[in-house]
């Protein structure tokens, strides 16, 4: 049952997920220190940080899998601690090393899946094909898994977390190992079950991926969580009052470089060492409009105008390179 302080709803969608203090201890090292995370049904979650960070440990407590030193967990209300198997039915996880039966086919293993969940004959074989179809395993589903690449082995473990139809899907590195194309189907998978309205919690650290799929991200370090939120807002974070914005010109960036340093709110104008099309220019406020309506004025307007660090990797490394005291200040 939800505890009495558990809200069954955060902006009026249901929470799937929510702790509060969660810690968990191992002698004097703090593995996860008083978590508080809540994840909504219909939302994906990215959960990054480096190994060692406190994220598996995450996973695990919420699974019932590991019991917390302090806190609380709340999966779908169940308190995973004392009812692990009725969470479990309602989770699908996907580790980071798949383990299936190799001596049996990836149709066998899915069938073994279903019996093991209580899910009728009639039901699981047009379900299983199905899925088998949607993670492009459909014509090796009948051969054996020790013929598997580690790709083809993760894709299969897609199937078989998604054959219960979970209402809260946790992956662990679902992409390890796919081909380009295959990560691609990966993640419109996982955007797909979120419009659906399952939850989904995705621990990664390759940073790209997760800015294309994920609602909201956390950043772990050392066991803290020490930002949440869309990527614009921890940008916003980070960078304070002033933006820096890219300035892409296919004109003179010389006399384009001029009228940018005339709008008002600019505080400086340089190229990039790396592209001398691109001018960095520091401002103020937010004035991209008028950035671009200067420039159309004077004849030569940009190719692109963007905010610099809005991409997850720059957001990532100025959370990394923050001293405790600072990160306290922008969360």
């Amino acid at each position: 049952m939800a505890g009495a302080d558990d809200p069954p709803a955060v902006d009026g969608v249901p929470v799937a997920i929510r702790a509060k203090g969660l810690t968990k201890r191992y002698g004097d090292f703090v593995a996860v220190d008083r978590l508080d995370l809540s994840v909504a049904q219909g939302e994906v979650f990215g959960l990054l940080g480096p190994n060692g960070a406190g994220k598996t440990t995450t996973i695990l407590m919420l699974l019932g899998l590991s019991e917390p030193s302090s806190g609380s967990a709340r999966v779908l209300s169940l308190d995973p601690a004392r009812h692990p198997l009725a969470v479990k039915r309602h989770v699908g996880y996907l580790p980071d090393e798949v383990g299936f039966y190799v001596s049996m086919t990836g149709r066998e293993n899915l069938r073994y899946t279903c019996r093991l969940n209580d899910i009728d004959e009639v039901e699981a074989e047009p379900r299983m094909e199905e899925l088998l179809e949607r993670v492009g395993l459909a014509d090796a589903a009948d051969s054996r898994v020790d013929t598997y690449s580690r790709g083809m082995r993760q894709r299969l473990g897609l199937a078989d977390v998604l054959i219960k139809q979970p209402q809260i899907v946790i992956l662990d590195e679902p992409t390890t190992a796919i081909d380009p194309a295959g990560v691609a189907d990966v993640l419109a998978l996982v955007r797909q079950l979120a419009d659906d309205g399952v939850a989904v919690l995705l621990s990664s650290h390759l940073l790209h991926q997760v800015q294309q799929v994920c609602d909201r991200v956390g950043i772990f370090v050392d066991g803290k969580l020490v930002a949440v939120g869309p990527m614009n807002e921890l940008a916003r974070r980070v960078a304070g009052e002033g933006m820096t914005v890219e300035v892409a010109v296919a004109t003179d960036p010389s006399a384009a470089g001029s009228v940018l340093e005339r709008v008002d709110g600019v505080s400086s104008v340089r190229r990039d060492h790396r592209d001398e099309r691109l001018l960095i220019v520091e401002v103020e406020r937010d004035v991209r409009a008028e950035l671009v309506s200067a420039l159309v004025a004077a004849e030569a307007p940009p190719l692109h105008v963007r905010r610099r660090g809005d991409e997850l990797d720059e957001i990532y490394r100025r959370y990394f390179g923050m001293s405790e005291e600072a990160r306290e200040r922008v969360a």
